[in-house]
């Protein structure tokens, strides 16, 4: 095995959180040492720590769409890597999911990050991926200038049902931000769509992890 998958293999099987989480740990990540697109996510919510499938909700149909990706591009690993914050289903607190645990940061996610060198963009969904990326801040602020962090990063709010109502409350997100995301995409992954690379959802070298 090479290091990338010892690493990989280990994180799938990390229990550190067993006695503070409110099921039993399901890491859930998807990642190749050749993608070149990363989207970094806050932490599974429940209908995808029980198919053990990353976006695999309303949440990732709605991303996929505002990405301009099809369904085999997305998981694609070799394309997109998916690594969010927090690898486990964190529970639920008042008002929706609780944070991200932040054990993975330090267990996994940065020296999973170090071997996959080909990334060329990364798309902070939500608060707390963008909080660990670029440090406090609004949301609403960094989305709406997003070309502070182009080339390498984009800021999005995360595509949950109240995404809704925020992209009725900021037009612009739609008229100005997502064109200039597909562009980014699109120049991240390869122009083709349905290619070789994309025959196959997670093949290769690629690795979904439940």
């Amino acid at each position: 095995m090479t290091e990338f998958d010892e690493l990989a293999a280990s994180a799938r099987a990390c229990r550190a959180c067993s006695t503070v989480l409110p099921v039993e740990p399901r890491p859930v990540f998807q990642i190749s040492p050749e993608a070149r697109l990363l989207i970094a996510g806050q932490a599974p919510g429940s209908k995808v720590h029980a198919s053990g499938i990353p976006f695999a909700d309303a949440s990732g149909a709605r991303l996929r769409e505002w990405m301009g990706v099809t369904e085999a591009e997305f998981y694609d690993a070799r394309r997109t890597a998916i690594l969010p914050i927090g690898f486990c289903y964190p529970g639920r607190a008042k008002g929706g999911d609780a944070p991200p645990r932040p054990e993975c940061a330090k267990l996994w996610r940065n020296d999973l990050l170090a071997l996959m060198p080909q990334i060329r963009l990364t798309l902070l969904v939500g608060t707390y991926a963008q909080h660990d990326a670029l440090g406090p801040g609004r949301m609403t602020d960094r989305v709406r200038r997003f070309r502070d962090f182009l080339p390498d990063r984009f800021p999005l709010p995360h595509p949950s049902w109240r995404s809704h109502i925020w992209m009725r409350d900021n037009p612009w997100f739609e008229a100005e931000v997502l064109p200039e995301l597909r562009a980014s995409v699109r120049r991240a992954i390869g122009e083709s769509r349905g290619g070789a690379n994309a025959s196959g959802m997670g093949s290769g070298r690629g690795q979904r992890m439940r």
